[in-house]
């Protein structure tokens, strides 16, 4: 408590013994009144939230402050000398409650009264708040939860590309047109092998940053048929799951802040620290950062033996070459995105800003469009998961030559106008006679 603090419960106390302090001795009996007055009254108590104060109190405070010469300070709140015991309890019903709090770790405080009753711990008649006892088991630390041991085992999968694991790791900062931004690192491991099917450092956590690179690396080394990844949001997107699921990988979350069933990315990325991220000394744009990233992988880690497994992670992952499942030739279109639009009266349909025509028959339909962000031409319009092929960009320089019929829809073919046509000459709009008076 700091000393403004002391000074005004100083000044209270003060204030409620003041009218014991008068230059006249009271009587017994006067004593006794202004004792009883005070006690039975409700007082604003700085920093408690108690609003009543004894008698004895009252006498406590005054006998300080007379027998220190009727000094201010005597009356500061002062720290307990017996701090960390119990006051209502001796030591050896403090420490048979202990004992029994040991023996019955799952009873209550309540519960725990009943039975030190009935063992005669504590006479009938005892009585002590629950706050006490909670108090005096926490300092002597039983009451701490019993945490249940986790089942935690040592994995590794059988074949190669059978489990994935993948995650994020903050990497240094690089040069982007001068300026120093942080790059964040995505990567993946094979667990049988330890080899690294693809790693990179991006600009952003986003999930679009993690698909581009779960993309490269299935391109790189076929289709795993678990992703074992964080819990955080970037890895509990829609559109990772969609894309998973599509592509038959089974999508697989580890426990909130249950680090250890990733343990061989995050030792992964230890290494990286340790002995790639260590020699990189001067400043780097984040090509270079990557293309030296690559390099130390192909090059050093997968050609380097593991110590767990023994065998290098190339060599070991080659080993399964023939079981493992290629990825589409068409795996693009699993990347894309999804949402969904309704077809106005005019039939067209606004993504990202931009007006797409959609066919006449999908008019007030809700409809599903695939599409990249890197190619917003390419949209796929879906009705029911049936494909209506792609959208058509407008152009309403187009649409105003067009003739719309219950039948038929032409399109007028445009008038090229002549370069002097006959009906404007000589900045005269209108054909006719030049009269002499004309300025």
């Amino acid at each position: 408590m700091d000393e403004e603090k002391k000074k005004r419960i100083a000044e209270f106390r003060f204030g409620v013994i003041a009218d014991l302090l008068g230059h006249r001795k009271l009587s017994w009996g006067d004593r006794s009144r202004i004792l009883r007055e005070k006690a039975s009254e409700f007082w604003e108590i700085p920093y408690s939230d108690r609003t009543r104060i004894s008698e004895a109190t009252i006498l406590t405070w005054l006998r300080r402050y007379e027998r220190s010469g009727r000094r201010l300070n005597s009356l500061y709140p002062q720290a307990r000398s017996d701090k960390g015991t119990c006051r209502s309890m001796d030591e050896e019903t403090v420490e048979a409650l202990v004992q029994l709090k040991r023996e019955l770790k799952g009873a209550s405080v309540p519960a725990l009264l009943r039975h030190a009753r009935v063992r005669k711990i504590l006479p009938p008649d005892f009585k002590v708040t629950p706050a006490t006892l909670y108090r005096l088991f926490h300092e002597h630390g039983v009451m701490d939860k019993e945490v249940e041991k986790e089942d935690r085992r040592r994995f590794e999968a059988e074949l190669a590309n059978e489990i994935w694991q993948s995650d994020s790791m903050h990497g240094p900062q690089v040069d982007v047109e001068g300026k120093m931004r942080k790059a964040y690192l995505f990567a993946f491991i094979d667990d049988c092998s330890r080899l690294v099917p693809h790693a990179e450092f991006y600009l952003s956590e986003r999930v679009d940053a993690y698909c581009d690179a779960l993309r490269k690396a299935l391109r790189k080394r076929g289709l795993p048929r678990k992703l074992y990844v964080d819990n955080g949001p970037g890895f509990r997107s829609h559109h990772l799951a969609h894309i998973t699921a599509s592509l038959g990988i089974a999508l697989i979350h580890s426990r909130p802040y249950r680090p250890e069933g990733r343990g061989k990315i995050e030792r992964w990325f230890k290494t990286v620290r340790s002995q790639f991220l260590s020699m990189i000394t001067e400043k780097v744009s984040l090509d270079e950062i990557n293309q030296a990233l690559s390099g130390w992988i192909e090059n050093d880690y997968h050609q380097r033996i593991h110590s767990s497994t023994k065998e290098a992670p190339l060599p070991r992952y080659l080993k399964h070459i023939h079981l493992i499942r290629e990825a589409p030739k068409d795996m693009e279109d699993y990347f894309r995105k999804r949402t969904t639009r309704k077809v106005a009266k005019d039939r067209t349909v606004s993504l990202d800003g931009r007006l797409f025509e959609a066919p006449t028959g999908l008019i007030g339909r809700n409809v599903t469009l695939l599409y990249h962000d890197h190619d917003p031409e390419r949209v796929e319009v879906l009705l029911q998961d049936t494909s209506y092929g792609y959208l058509v960009p407008l152009d309403v320089n187009v649409n105003c030559r067009v003739r719309r019929d219950h039948h038929l829809t032409e399109i007028v073919p445009q008038e090229t106008p002549e370069e002097s046509p006959e009906h404007y000459r000589d900045g005269q709009l209108f054909s006719g006679t030049k009269n002499d008076d004309d300025v």
